[in-house]
C-alpha cells in the first residue's frame, strides 16, 4: 500500500471523537486523484445476524472491463462498539487486514459509505484513505448528514448534498428513474472526479461494480464462516 497513517484503535468513544477531529485537518479533499487508474477496489462490510461478527472484503476491479483481478476477505469481530458516527472503529481493523492480504495494489478505493458527508467530516472514507494513502470515495446508499434538492431523473444528473451552507456531497442518480446514491470525497481526489469515477463504475446497476462484487464476496464470506460453526 501507498505511504499512509498508522491506524490507531481508540480506548473508548471520546477517543475515538478525538481522533476524528484530529485527523480531518489531513484530508486531501482536492486531489488530483488518478486520472485513468487501471485497477479501482470495492471495500465492504457484512454483519452476521448476531451483530458479534462480520467479515470484510476488498476486491479489486480492473477499471476498464470491471472485472475481478484480485480478491480478499478478513473475518472476525467487530473492533468497537456500535456508535452513531463511529461505525469506521467497528470495521477498520477488518478492512485494513483484508487489504493487506491483496496481491493486486488497487490505484483507488471506492467505500460502501461516507467520507466528508460525515458529521464531524470524517466518515470511514477518510480514515481508509489517510491510513493506506490511497484516493479514496465513499458511496453511501443513505444520506448521513445534509438535504438536496434534486437531482433530475436521468443517469448522470446530480446535485449538491450540503450541510447548512457546506457542500459535503453529491447526490448522484447512476440510474434513469432509480434512487440516487452519495457521493463524497474520501482522501486525495476532489468532488467532480469523484463522481466521474462512480458513473464509470455504474453501467448497469445503481450501485458501483466495486460494492457489487465486495457485497457478494463478504457475504458468501460470512455465510462459510457460519457453515464452520
Amino acid at each position: 500500500m501507498a505511504e499512509g497513517l498508522p491506524y490507531r484503535p481508540p480506548a473508548d468513544a471520546a477517543e475515538a471523537l478525538r481522533v476524528q477531529e484530529e485527523l480531518r485537518a489531513r484530508v486531501d479533499l482536492v486531489g488530483p486523484g488518478p486520472s485513468a487508474p487501471a485497477t479501482v477496489a470495492g471495500l465492504d462490510v457484512a454483519y452476521a445476524e448476531s451483530g458479534d461478527r462480520l467479515a470484510a472484503a476488498v476486491t479489486v476491479l480492473d477499471a476498464a472491463t470491471l472485472t475481478v483481478v484480485d480478491e480478499a476477505v478478513c473475518v472476525g469481530r467487530p473492533a468497537f462498539p456500535y456508535v452513531p458516527g463511529l461505525f469506521a472503529f467497528r470495521e477498520m481493523p477488518a478492512l485494513l487486514t483484508a487489504l493487506e492480504r491483496l496481491t493486486v495494489r488497487p490505484e483507488l478505493l471506492v467505500c460502501d459509505g461516507h467520507g466528508v458527508a460525515h458529521p464531524r467530516r470524517f466518515g470511514l472514507a477518510c480514515h481508509l484513505g489517510l491510513v493506506t494513502g490511497l484516493p479514496t470515495i465513499g458511496v453511501g446508499k443513505t444520506p448521513l448528514v445534509g438535504s438536496w434538492a434534486g437531482p433530475g431523473p436521468r443517469r448522470g444528473d446530480r446535485a449538491d448534498l450540503r450541510d447548512g451552507e457546506e457542500v459535503v456531497g453529491r447526490v448522484l442518480r447512476t440510474r434513469d428513474g432509480v434512487r440516487p446514491v452519495f457521493v463524497s470525497v474520501g482522501h486525495r481526489i476532489g468532488l467532480d472526479e469523484a463522481v466521474e469515477r462512480v458513473l464509470a463504475l455504474t453501467p448497469r446497476y445503481r450501485l458501483p461494480e466495486t460494492t457489487r462484487t465486495a457485497d457478494q464476496l463478504c457475504r458468501r464470506a460470512l455465510a462459510a464462516d457460519g457453515d464452520r460453526g
